[in-house]
C-alpha cells in the first residue's frame, strides 16, 4: 500500500525590486494633538485651565455643597484638572527629550485616563447645567442663589470636556492605527 507523501515547501522571500525589505517599519507622523506634539501640549493645558476656572468659581459659592450635582461637578473638574496637569508634564517631558508617546501601552493608558476624565466631566456638567435650570427657570429662586456663577462654571467645565475630547479621540485613533 502506497501513502501519499506531503513534502512542504517555502515561500520564496518577499522581494521589493529584487532586494529584500529588512529597513525599520514606516511610522504614521505624529498629528498635532496627538500625545508628546505641541498640539496635544496646548489641548492639555486648555483642558486644564477650564477645569481650574470651573473649580474655582464654583468652589467661590457658599452653597454649592448643599446641591449633589454641584459636588460631584467639583468632584470632577478636580479630577480633570489633576489629569490635565499629569499629562502636560508627561507632553512637556516627551518635547524636551523629542521622544514619541506612540508605546501600544502608554496609548492605552492615555486613552482610557482621557475617556474616563472627560466622561465623568461631562457628566457632571450636563447634572449641573440641569441643577441650574432648574434653580433659575422653573422655581425663579436666582435672586437668593449664585446662579451667573453655577452657570459660568457648568460652562467652563463643558468647554473642558469639549478641549478634552480631542485628546481621548487622538489617543484613540493612535491606539487604532497600531
Amino acid at each position: 500500500m502506497s501513502r501519499p507523501s506531503v513534502h512542504p515547501v517555502e515561500a520564496p522571500p518577499v522581494t521589493n525590486g529584487g532586494a529584500q525589505n529588512n529597513g525599520p517599519r514606516v511610522r504614521m507622523k505624529d498629528v498635532q494633538g496627538m500625545p508628546g506634539t505641541r498640539g496635544g501640549l496646548v489641548l492639555r493645558l486648555c483642558q486644564f485651565a477650564f477645569a481650574a476656572i470651573s473649580l474655582c468659581v464654583m468652589a467661590t459659592t457658599s452653597d454649592f455643597p448643599s446641591v449633589t450635582a454641584f459636588r460631584y461637578l467639583v468632584a470632577a473638574v478636580s479630577l480633570q484638572c489633576l489629569w490635565s496637569m499629569s499629562m502636560a508634564l508627561v507632553d512637556i517631558y516627551a518635547l524636551l527629550v523629542k521622544r514619541s508617546l506612540r508605546n501600544c501601552r502608554v496609548v492605552s493608558l492615555f486613552a482610557i485616563g482621557d475617556g474616563i476624565a472627560s466622561t465623568l466631566t461631562f457628566a457632571a456638567a450636563s447634572a449641573s447645567a440641569g441643577i441650574t435650570v432648574l434653580i433659575g427657570n422653573d422655581l425663579n429662586k436666582c435672586a437668593v442663589n449664585h446662579c451667573a456663577r453655577f452657570e459660568s462654571a457648568t460652562a467652563m467645565a463643558f468647554i473642558s470636556w469639549f478641549v478634552a475630547s480631542p485628546s481621548f479621540l487622538f489617543n484613540f485613533w493612535s491606539l487604532a492605527s497600531q
